[in-house]
């Protein structure tokens, strides 16, 4: 599928992830492998969902799981700020690109029952 036609959705978390992975880069050491990997693959986790979705006739399951690890994502990403592993204006940032993926998500998944 070429970039223009798929989902909004993947495109959307394609650009969180090129968004958020310099930010994890940036983690200190000791946040880096623990907590800066879950939040990767978490990310990448709603990626291949989202991406499966695209290509499934049977969408519900992969958004469903899409949006459980969005939320996931959400937590993770506060405990990062919370623990000053990244700044206000880029936990501020990715929060917005996370409920901005999320409304994606969301209205995908009512569109698919």
């Amino acid at each position: 599928m070429h970039q223009d036609k798929q989902p909004k959705a993947v495109l959307d978390c394609h650009n969180v992830l090129l968004y958020v992975i310099p930010q994890l880069d940036k983690f200190p050491r000791n946040r880096r492998f623990t907590l800066g990997d879950k939040i990767e693959k978490t990310l990448l986790t709603i990626l291949e969902a989202l991406v499966d979705a695209a290509f499934s006739a049977q969408k519900r399951a992969s958004l469903t799981l899409a949006n459980r690890k969005l939320e996931v994502l959400r937590h993770l990403w506060r405990l990062a700020f919370e623990l000053k592993a990244i700044a206000m204006k880029a936990y501020e940032h990715g929060a917005r690109l996370f409920n901005e993926l999320g409304a994606q998500v969301g209205g995908w998944l009512k569109s698919a029952k």
